[in-house]
C-alpha cells in the first residue's frame, strides 16, 4: 500500500521521481548494487520488480539481460524510451502466470518495494522471486527502516514515505523465513540527508 495523493502525487511524474531519488542518494545505492552483484564476466540475468524508471540500467553492464516490472505506466513508458534495446519493460504486477514466460534469473532486485507491501504481499513476492532464481541466485532488497537511536530527521522522513509498511530490520528479516536458505542483512545510516536503509540479500 502506498499514498498517491497530495504532495506524493507529483512523484508519479518520471522526471520528478528521478530527481527525488537522486537527492535521496539513490545513485550511491545503485553503484553499490552494480559493484557487488554485477561483477561477473558472463552476462547476468536480472529481474527488477518495482523498477520505476529503470534508472539502475545507468549503472549496470551493457550486456545485462534485464526484465523490469512496474505498475506505473508513466515510469514504464519513460524506461522504454530511454533504455530502448537494453531490456524488456512490463507495466503489470508480476504473477505466477507471467513467471512461467520468463527465464531463470541470477539476481532479483526489489529496491524500495517491500515497504509498499503488507506482510502477505511481501512474502508472496519473495516466493515468486525464489521460484524464478537459478540455484545460488540472490534476491536483493533495500528499504527504509525504523531503528533504535536513528536520527530523528531520518525517522521523520521515513514516516512520511509513500509506502505504508516500513518495518524494523527484524520485520524485514521475518518476511524471508522458510523461503530462502541464507539471509544476510545490514542496517545503514546515512548522515546527509539523514536516512536509514535496510539492505537484505537472500540466497536461494
Amino acid at each position: 500500500m502506498q499514498i498517491t495523493t497530495g504532495l506524493h502525487a507529483i512523484l508519479s511524474t518520471p522526471a520528478i521521481y528521478d530527481f527525488t531519488q537522486s537527492v535521496m542518494g539513490a545513485g550511491e545505492l545503485r553503484h553499490e548494487i552494480a559493484d557487488k552483484f554485477f561483477d561477473r564476466k558472463t552476462p547476468i540475468r536480472v529481474l527488477d520488480v518495482g523498477c520505476g524508471t529503470a534508472a539502475i540500467l545507468d549503472y549496470l553492464p551493457s550486456d545485462v539481460i534485464y526484465f523490469g516490472f512496474d505498475i506505473s505506466q508513466p515510469y514504464i513508458e519513460h524506461a522504454r524510451q530511454k533504455y530502448s534495446g537494453r531490456g524488456e519493460f512490463f507495466c503489470e504486477l508480476l504473477d505466477i502466470e507471467r513467471l512461467h514466460t520468463l527465464p531463470k534469473f541470477d539476481v532479483v532486485l526489489a529496491i524500495g518495494v517491500l515497504h509498499h507491501l503488507d506482510d502477505a504481499e511481501a512474502r508472496h513476492l519473495m516466493q515468486l522471486g525464489v521460484q524464478c532464481l537459478d540455484d545460488g541466485g540472490r534476491f536483493v532488497s533495500i528499504d527504509p527502516c525504523f531503528a533504535e537511536k536513528q536520527n530523528p530527521v531520518a525517522r521523520f522522513l521515513i514516516s512520511r514515505d509513500r509506502g505504508q509498511n516500513v518495518r524494523t530490520q527484524g520485520g524485514y528479516q521475518s518476511l524471508s523465513e522458510g523461503i530462502f536458505s541464507t539471509v544476510r542483512g545490514e542496517l545503514r545510516h546515512r548522515a546527509w540527508i539523514p536516512y536509514t536503509h535496510w539492505f537484505m540479500e537472500c540466497v536461494k
